[in-house]
């Protein structure tokens, strides 16, 4: 098939990015012809907290694609020029990586190039059907968005049903999210956390990525004077740019006299640098207070650490009860540090390595590739 792939590309950073650039390269090595476009302007700086939106530090090759950089989200007249251009490449589909009602109206718009007079079939890639955060006129985008969308492919139950009752009779494929494998090999304990300057001895769990409201990083604060009781020698390592005002995750950090076991580094973490916070970590946590799917858990696979989550979303599909993690209660910080004292309690009666070794095998990106490949046969 000749695919036209548009979302986030290198060099434009984050998970997303990573995910699209993966699914590329398993899509091109099966034998599809693929062309990637990305954006010049992801989000006007009004609506990016972040630092900046490019990639930070030494890349991998496999996530490079060569995408062609010329969508700006906030320019019609680029949504324009990409469908021509598309329109130009007459692909058998056109796969965007969806997420956020916010890019409605240029993948409308490209879409619109892309379909009308040919066969060219439009397909999403949903992260979520409704965004984490509503927004006034989400409504409205939605129904935009999806006006010229032939099929989707979902990675959870929840967005499962989400577009199941939004459509009565919705042609999908549903794939687990797979793997994220570029973040180079585990490395020792020890050598992970003297990279990162700390004890080589003591207990360390992890939040990682960008801290937003609904990732709940406020709750697993609440819950750690109680963790500390019976752990005195834990340290929370929190690596991931703040989305919102951290001066107020500070203030609580001091009124609960939280210092002593806080490490924070709040700046968006290179990819070179990633195995460093998951390998001198003991385990993962995600006290999220909503979720779809969560690529935080795949690379706490990929480097064999279990994960506490929250029973919300697609979170509690892919980690499992007692097994590769816990699963505990939403909004509930004396859950959390439940779940937290009992995995110390019990990671010597549970093999949660072995567990994850063979729980990752079936979240890889041939078997995604596989449901992109069997949706698309429906149209082409």
């Amino acid at each position: 098939m000749k695919i036209s792939y548009i979302s986030t590309f290198y060099p434009l950073r984050g998970g997303i990015a990573h995910f699209n650039a993966l699914l590329f390269q398993a899509l091109a090595g099966r034998g599809h012809t693929l062309r990637a476009i990305t954006f010049s302007r992801q989000y006007p700086k009004l609506l990016f907290p972040g630092k900046t939106q490019d990639e930070q530090g030494n890349e991998d090759e496999l996530y490079k694609t060569n995408a062609e950089v010329l969508l700006d989200s906030i320019n019609p007249l680029s949504w324009i020029q990409v469908g021509m251009k598309v329109r130009s490449f007459n692909p058998d589909i056109v796969l965007f990586k969806y997420w956020i009602t916010f890019f409605a109206p240029c993948y409308f718009v490209i879409s619109l190039f892309a379909k009308v007079g040919r066969k060219t079939r439009v397909v999403y890639v949903l992260d979520n059907f409704h965004p984490h955060e509503q927004r006034p006129g989400d409504k409205l985008l939605l129904w935009l968005a999806t006006r010229f969308v032939d099929g989707y492919i979902v990675m959870s139950d929840k967005v499962e049903q989400d577009l199941k009752k939004y459509f009565p009779n919705p042609k999908y494929e549903k794939a687990p999210h797979p793997i994220y494998n570029i973040f180079g090999d585990a490395i020792p304990t020890p050598e992970a956390r003297r990279n990162l300057g700390l004890s080589e001895q003591g207990k360390v769990i992890l939040f990682f990525g960008y801290i937003r409201k609904y990732k709940g990083l406020d709750i697993l604060l609440e819950a750690l004077p109680e963790i500390v009781q019976h752990h005195p020698d834990l340290k929370v390592l929190i690596a991931g740019e703040f989305y919102e005002d951290e001066a107020l995750y500070r203030k609580k950090i001091d009124e609960l006299n939280l210092w002593p076991h806080i490490i924070l580094k709040s700046d968006y973490i290179p990819n070179n640098e990633v195995s460093r916070y998951f390998c001198a970590a003991d385990c993962v946590v995600l006290p999220y207070r909503s979720a779809t799917q969560s690529g935080i858990v795949q690379i706490a696979y990929h480097f064999d650490r279990p994960s506490i989550v929250t029973n919300v979303g697609g979170l509690s599909e892919v980690v499992l009860d007692e097994k590769t993690g816990y699963v505990t209660r939403e909004g509930d910080a004396k859950a959390i540090a439940n779940a937290v004292r009992r995995f110390y309690n019990e990671q010597g009666q549970i093999d949660f390595q072995s567990n994850i070794r063979k729980e990752k095998e079936k979240y890889s990106w041939e078997t995604f590739a596989t449901a992109v490949e069997t949706l698309c046969k429906k149209f082409v």
